[in-house]
């Protein structure tokens, strides 16, 4: 069964440019990078992908690092790009990194942010199950909406950024994720595919972290990233 998906995306700059594809986490997409692709777009022709199950890209009930590898390398042959500069954030670095390490050819640079090639150890489960919690036939705009997150997520801005997956259709309010996909596959997410099925990936990359974040691991960095070069933004978060 093929299991690959068209993905939706967002294009910026000129198409003789360098190509630099735009990867974001996990229940974010194309939107959160607009500023910065716009930014980037003087350098290099932009490609912001909005990953299977988010933004407007087509749901599917598997969602791991090895198919949303095998996307990306549907998306690039689709363009016909034989090698691409790739930032990766979050969910979308793990997913760079796992293409570095099984398409080495395919990458020219690879920056990934604020993420390691790591199993982590916390849940998605709170946040999906507040989102699912929201009543969303009695709601009548997005403050009520807030408004029920809030005692589960104190965080303003962090809900700001989940809510803008909630989406107005025909009068009613209804998540433009599936909350139900997210849950079966958050511990895919958490998780990162055994090391022990890798060759280390020898050329450089660049990984950014958070000043304030714990999400870079340096052993794990560098067992599978020899040559990776670990940058830290001073005050920044994930």
């Amino acid at each position: 069964m093929n299991n690959n998906q068209p993905l939706f995306y967002e294009e910026y700059g000129e198409v003789s440019s360098p190509p630099l594809i735009i990867l974001h986490g996990f229940f974010a997409s194309a939107r959160n990078w607009r500023q910065i692709a716009k930014k980037l777009a003087e350098y290099h022709h932009i490609y912001i992908l909005d990953m299977r199950n988010h933004g407007q890209s087509p749901h599917n009930s598997l969602m791991d690092y090895p198919t949303m590898a095998e996307d990306i390398v549907q998306f690039l042959k689709s363009k016909e790009i034989r090698r691409a500069n790739i930032i990766g954030h979050s969910m979308g670095g793990k997913v760079a990194m796992y293409l570095a390490l099984n398409n080495p050819d395919i990458i020219n640079k690879l920056i990934v942010a604020d993420i390691s090639p790591t199993s982590y150890q916390h849940s998605f489960d709170e946040i999906i199950q507040a989102l699912k919690s929201i009543p969303l036939a009695e709601i009548n705009n997005r403050k009520q909406a807030d408004d029920f997150l809030s005692g589960a997520i104190p965080e303003l801005s962090f809900r700001q950024f989940l809510l803008q997956n909630l989406v107005l259709n025909e009068g009613h309010y209804q998540w433009r994720i599936n909350l139900d996909f997210f849950a079966a596959n958050a511990d895919n997410i958490i998780a990162f595919p055994a090391i022990n099925s890798f060759n280390p990936y020898l050329d450089k990359v660049l990984f950014l972290g958070g000043g304030n974040s714990k999400y870079i691991k340096e052993d794990d960095v560098y067992s599978l990233f020899p040559n990776a070069d670990i940058q830290k933004i001073e005050n920044a978060g994930h």
